[in-house]
């Protein structure tokens, strides 16, 4: 199974970084205010995605994401050399 962590432009141009194996299920459950944060920020659109072939992996690299400052989120979205 391939696991994916996608980060997500939310209302007010905030960011929300997850892991699924499926993002446009994902996205849609967003949209449906399925979790916390974006239901009261809901998701504008899917900025960035990277698939990995363990689950252990994908959320080791979901949780050094979430750590990063903004800029340096945007940077990877960007693909650029902050990363």
């Amino acid at each position: 199974m391939k696991w994916t962590i996608y980060i997500l432009e939310c209302k007010g141009g905030s960011l929300y970084t997850g892991v699924t194996t499926d993002v446009e299920r994902r996205f849609k459950e967003h949209l449906a205010q399925s979790a916390r944060y974006t239901s009261y920020n809901p998701p504008t659109r899917i900025l960035h995605q990277e698939s990995f072939k363990s689950k252990s992996k994908a959320f080791k690299r979901e949780a050094e994401i979430k750590r990063w400052p903004r800029k340096k989120k945007l940077a990877l979205i960007a693909g650029g050399a902050l990363v």
